[in-house]
């Protein structure tokens, strides 16, 4: 190679093996603790050791304070976390009971008191701010404790979406395409803009790029629905950092619920009948009531197979539904006829009189073709 293109060369490659080795950031379903220690006088305290630790499943992770004393634990599985915080010459200080929802950042910020390590602080999770500052993106997170009460049409978790801010539209809006749920407006963006996500996996219908959750495909019924057991949270976000990407609308963050150190397990029953509804405005009291009937069972199980490694969790819904409309109709029979005048309409007439005939004409006259 010519000296002239080495130099140049040679700088290209370096750039693009420091760009290949930065950490760059991406869509996650997991969650972020964060924060600051800091001693008595606001100095910040780096190298202190900070542990994480799940409180349902027992998983460790550690890290150490930077210069500034900062730390960061992130790609940490949603639950309850408790923070520890110790250094030589100091207190432990302990933060209880810290929540880690989808895809959001807690901020966990300790203030070490001079003393001993054995000698412990310990602060509810419950008092730090729920407010993320740490970035700019709208919208909610429901989790399981806080919709597992919540009567929900069909058990379906997309009526929740619509329990969140700047979501326009109908649990039902199915628009133009039938059997595909979950279609919203995000802040005004069309219903396909919207990018869902399973356990940070796409789930977009590659056709309408509608969800292709809870639905069998283009135009068809849906053939499974998640279950609501099943889901641990659901974060709806609009204007949402760029390592998403792919859609202008929201994107629908869900986590699928796991296994922990403890056996836990629901059994249900929910039912829906017609003794027990008002009737349809058009089903009147003269008429026979349309008979519903709608049962959704199903139960769920959960915990360990190696405590602190491996874990399990089932669930299964069933569905079973019988319904009918009552439609009543008045056919004259040949007495009603004849009461009215016998009046009838000699076009009809002729016409049913004369189509059989006509018929087997052309068909003798096709056979007759055909065989000569």
């Amino acid at each position: 190679m010519d000296t002239r293109y080495r130099l140049p060369f040679a700088l290209i490659f370096a750039a693009l093996l420091m760009l290949a080795a930065a950490p760059a950031g991406g869509q996650t379903f997991r969650g972020t603790i964060l924060g600051i220690v800091s001693d008595a006088t606001g100095a910040a305290v780096p190298g202190a050791t900070v542990t994480v630790r799940n409180v349902d499943t027992g998983l460790l992770r550690k890290t150490e304070t930077q210069a500034d004393g900062s730390y960061r634990v992130p790609e940490l599985p949603i639950g309850t976390y408790d923070v520890t915080v110790e250094k030589t010459g100091f207190q432990t200080s302990i933060t209880s009971s810290v929540r880690v929802d989808v895809a959001a950042e807690r901020h966990v910020d300790s203030a070490l008191k001079p003393g001993e390590v054995k000698e412990q602080i310990t602060v509810s999770g419950e008092a730090l701010p729920l407010i993320e500052i740490t970035n700019a993106t709208l919208g909610g997170t429901l989790t399981q404790e806080t919709v597992k009460d919540l009567p929900i049409n069909g058990r379906d978790y997309t009526k929740l979406i619509y329990l969140n801010p700047g979501v326009a539209g109908s649990p039902d809006q199915i628009t133009d395409s039938p059997g595909s749920f979950g279609e919203f407006s995000m802040n005004g963006a069309r219903g396909r803009s919207n990018n869902y996500l399973l356990d940070g996996t796409d789930m977009n219908d590659g056709y309408r790029n509608d969800p292709a959750i809870n639905q069998g495909g283009v135009f068809a019924t849906p053939s499974a629905i998640l279950p609501i057991d099943a889901v641990s949270d659901m974060a709806v976000l609009s204007n949402f950092q760029p390592e998403y990407g792919r859609n202008g609308g929201a994107v629908v963050n869900i986590v699928t619920r796991s296994g922990t150190n403890q056996f836990h397990g629901s059994v249900f029953e929910y039912f829906r009948n017609n003794a027990l509804d008002a009737r349809n405005f058009f089903n009147t009291s003269d008429q026979p009531k349309a008979p519903f009937h709608n049962n959704q069972f199903g139960g769920s199980i959960g915990g360990p197979i190696v405590k602190d490694k491996t874990f399990f969790f089932l669930d299964y819904e069933g569905q079973q539904e019988r319904v009918g409309v009552v439609t009543l109709a008045c056919v004259p029979d040949p007495a009603q006829i004849a009461a009215d005048g016998g009046a009838t309409n000699p076009v009809t007439a002729a016409l049913l009189g004369s189509w059989p005939s006509r018929i087997s004409r052309v068909l003798l006259d096709a056979f007759g073709t055909a065989f000569g």
